[in-house]
């Protein structure tokens, strides 16, 4: 399980006060809270909350036999910010600790210092009374999280909404507000996969106009999953998001040779395996899924890449589900072909 960053976006006004100063420190919310906390690198170096959203089952670094995320297929990609409630304490908290720690930083911009002032009072003297703590039962706040691995993307930068606050039962009226749906897609981009490294047969050396067979083990491509989590501010709700292997696509790495089917993608067989072990006495047949290489790759090798697609589909707390953009994940393979030598007598 890991964590993701949180940014309480107030604005043009403060953003500068609460993101760019080095010299923030990190801030604990409280118990709940997996994963190491961080601080974010770079020029925008600063204190930050940690997501409450946990992370289970095929993830990185959870140990086993996993290489790889799932690369969306078309135009969509989950989502790099949204949107998480905070109870009342837990934001005046984290507002007081960022002021003092701002105001009181040897060297600190007085710019920044005004900002983080003007934060402070905008919360607690201004538009809200002293944050909101007299209706703490009542609602919670909801501020803006980005995703650590992609906070310098236009993406990350569009919940650019300040903290908000949302009475109990109602629901927040701006996209990417933490629902089942959203959970689903955060957790599609947290989906470790195996390593597509398909089983070749000729295995080491394959020769020229001879058919390769190229399959995957049943027992190494099954299903995996990632549950996303979040319990905070009184809003309990998680997702499952689900990955199935469909189908192996190979690309031999050069036109000179042609692929089994025609299509180059050998779907999903009905125990789970892909395409079929070569066995003794087929040398001449032509495979369910394979490539027949037509010249020699010399001196070198051709790169044939293998890439699965995985079908995805998510099921979420109330009965919710449905299905998520496929992904694709593979790597390159190098594979030596040699002219078929005859002797003469």
């Amino acid at each position: 399980m890991s964590a993701r960053r949180l940014f309480p976006v107030v604005g043009t006004v403060v953003a500068c006060a609460l993101i760019a100063p080095p010299a923030y420190a990190d801030v604990d919310l409280g118990s709940g809270n997996e994963g190491a906390k961080v601080t974010q690198e770079g020029s925008n170096s600063g204190g930050t909350l940690e997501s409450r959203i946990t992370f289970s089952g095929s993830t990185s670094g959870g140990g086993g036999n996993t290489s790889g995320s799932l690369k969306p297929v078309g135009n969509w990609t989950p989502p790099a910010c949204w949107y998480e409630p905070r109870s009342a304490e837990e934001f005046a908290k984290y507002i007081e600790d960022m002021y003092e720690t701002t105001v009181n930083a040897p060297g600190q911009h007085s710019y920044a210092k005004t900002s983080a002032g003007k934060t402070r009072e905008k919360y607690k003297d201004g538009e809200y009374e002293n944050y909101n703590l007299e209706k703490k039962d009542e609602g919670n706040w909801w501020v803006a999280v980005q995703d650590e691995d992609r906070w310098m993307e236009p993406e990350a930068q569009v919940c650019d909404r300040e903290p908000f606050w949302v009475e109990n039962g109602d629901v927040p009226d701006v996209e990417n507000a933490v629902t089942p749906q959203v959970l689903a897609e955060l957790a599609y981009n947290r989906v470790q996969l195996p390593t597509t490294e398909v089983t070749l047969a000729p295995t080491e050396t394959t020769k020229v106009n001879l058919p390769t067979w190229a399959w995957l083990d049943k027992a190494k491509f099954k299903e995996v999953s990632v549950t996303a989590s979040l319990n905070a501010g009184g809003v309990n709700v998680q997702a499952t998001t689900t990955a199935k292997p469909v189908s192996l696509t190979l690309e031999p790495g050069t036109d000179d040779a042609e692929t089994h089917p025609a299509s180059g993608e050998c779907t999903i067989n009905d125990d789970g395996s892909i395409g079929e072990p070569y066995a003794r006495g087929k040398a001449e047949e032509t495979p369910p899924c394979g490539i027949t290489y037509l010249r020699s790759s010399g001196n070198g090798t051709f790169e044939l890449q293998a890439t699965v697609t995985w079908e995805i589909t998510w099921t979420g707390t109330g009965g919710a589900g449905g299905d998520l953009p496929d992904g694709t994940f593979g790597n390159d393979q190098e594979v030596v072909v040699q002219e078929i030598q005859s002797v003469n007598r």
